[in-house]
């Protein structure tokens, strides 16, 4: 567990943080039609790749990777163990010199999260969680406490982006009930630990990028929060175009009370 901490640490120090607020032209190019990709990410995921098989030699599926080749993510289903990579979590806020962004791993076995990092370089702030074996932040134990007892007091966040109107239109006119709506960070590996940590006491995703939410799902799972699918279905890693959908919580009643409210389950 160290060691991969070390790891993204490294990798960050090396070609991340010194390209924050520091990116010279050409260092920012589009992937993908409104998806951004910079030198930090594609260097950060080849210096992680390469240390991570070091460590233990099984298929790494990178976001990066993935982007240029889509068949990649194929090894999350076809193989025993993947190592997960997103090189710079939050690369918009990374590119507008935001201090929002994380570089995260997490190891899968058999479809399963088993271990994951989350690295904030802007405020060396480390996370890791394995499966069984507790949630931590820089070596301290991290226990959930539960949401407060009125939802009209719990502060949250629905990602909407990926929904269509009508739906959009629900979900935002049912999250009324709540007492503080944000648009969230913009950034996963910042999302996941703000729930817990009780800044936040839940988040709707709806596009679930496996290396998005692979590290901060086993996080909330193992700090004794909830991340599931809206049928209830624990969350396991799925190559992109998978299923949508992940409501994450504080605790298991305030998940099923989210939901109930939120899309009527």
């Amino acid at each position: 567990m160290d060691r991969v901490a070390e790891i993204l640490a490294e990798a960050s120090a090396e070609v991340v943080e010194p390209r924050f607020r520091a990116l010279a032209a050409g260092e920012v190019m589009e992937k993908a039609p409104g998806e951004v990709v910079t030198i930090a990410d594609r260097e950060a995921e080849v210096i992680i790749e390469r240390r991570l098989r070091e460590l233990l030699p099984v298929p790494v599926v990178g976001e990066e990777a993935v982007a240029a080749d889509p068949g990649l993510a194929r090894a999350l289903h076809s193989e025993p163990a993947v190592w997960l990579v997103d090189p710079v979590d939050g690369t918009a806020n990374f590119i507008a010199g935001r201090p929002e962004y994380a570089v995260m791993a997490s190891l899968v076995r058999s479809g399963e999260t088993v271990a994951a990092w989350i690295w904030q370089p802007e405020t060396a702030t480390s996370y890791t969680a394995e499966l069984g074996s507790g949630a931590w932040r820089n070596g301290h134990r991290l226990t959930r406490t539960p949401a407060p007892g009125d939802p009209a007091d719990w502060r949250g966040s629905v990602k909407s982006r990926f929904l269509s109107p009508d739906r959009r239109r629900t979900l935002e006119a049912n999250a009324a009930a709540f007492g503080e709506i944000s648009p969230g960070r913009h950034a996963a590996g910042i999302e996941y630990p703000d729930i817990a940590e009780g800044a936040l006491d839940f988040i709707l995703y709806w596009r679930t990028l496996p290396w998005d939410h692979a590290p901060g799902s086993l996080l909330i799972n193992e700090a004794g929060g909830v991340s599931a699918r809206l049928d209830g279905s624990r969350y396991r890693p799925e190559a992109p175009g998978g299923q949508d959908g992940l409501l994450v919580a504080a605790d298991p009643e305030a998940w099923e009370r989210t939901r109930a409210i939120l899309i009527g389950r």
